[in-house]
């Protein structure tokens, strides 16, 4: 019930057929009656969701359609939505250079996930790639905040926000090398050249790789980098500006 639930939830004011909701359940071994189980899922659902108060409403917004069932939702009423709309607006004001209220707005969609998405639903093939679409696009999100915090000059309070996800994330480029700016931009030009040969020695160890083109080129701009030019010599690399 639990999984029929999700599905309707992340597909709202879309009708969920029966076929999608059988693979869900069963894969591609569904049982003999499979339909009627479905439609036994979503009666008990109906009730559930009845019963409890905080959720009769959302039983009303419940239907049968002709081929399925369809959960008709506002957009604020679930958070998945109101995520991907606030990350689609912090990249399109990050395009338009409205770079604080882009950085805004993105605090503001990050500040919906608590988690991994369903991490509390045992998910079948379905749900599945609902889930790794929601993580991509908060991967995008977080990487369009950083961006925008770096822009508006935020490298100090970014060092140890970037270390982190290194930690959690090391064969993640982007975020070496957003460490090792934000540690040339702070005056820690030492730091910035461990960084990055932190970065060489991962990816050579790991992958038998070197170093991308743009991590070579902020190393040998932070060398050729004099006192008096100091950490304005790097630029932040802008990977997501393009973006259309």
């Amino acid at each position: 019930m639990r999984k029929v639930l999700a599905l309707l939830l992340l597909r709202a004011n879309q009708v969920v057929d029966v076929d999608t909701l059988a693979e869900e359940l069963w894969d591609d071994r569904p049982p003999q009656n499979g339909t009627g189980t479905i439609r036994t899922h979503v009666y008990h659902l109906r009730r559930a969701l009845a019963q409890d108060p905080a959720t009769r409403e959302l039983a009303e917004m419940l239907t049968t359609e002709r081929t399925g069932y369809l959960l008709r939702l506002q957009p604020e009423q679930l958070d998945a939505t109101l995520f991907t709309e606030y990350v689609e607006q912090g990249r399109a004001l990050l395009r338009q250079d409205r770079v604080e209220d882009a950085a805004r707005r993105l605090r503001e969609a990050l500040g919906l996930w608590r988690g991994r998405a369903l991490a509390n639903t045992s998910v079948g093939p379905v749900l599945s790639r609902h889930v790794t679409y929601l993580d991509e696009v908060h991967h995008h999100a977080l990487e369009l905040r950083i961006e925008a915090d770096m822009l508006l000059g935020r490298h100090r309070e970014l060092v140890p926000e970037l270390r982190s996800l290194i930690a959690a994330n090391p064969l993640n480029e982007w975020y070496h090398d957003q460490l090792i700016t934000a540690l040339h931009r702070s005056g820690r030009r030492g730091e910035a050249l461990a960084a990055f040969h932190d970065l060489r020695r991962v990816l050579n160890e790991e992958l038998g790789l070197e170093p991308s083109e743009e991590a070579q080129r902020l190393q040998h701009e932070i060398l050729m980098a004099d006192g008096r030019r100091g950490a304005r010599a790097v630029a932040v690399p802008a990977r997501f500006r393009a973006v259309s």
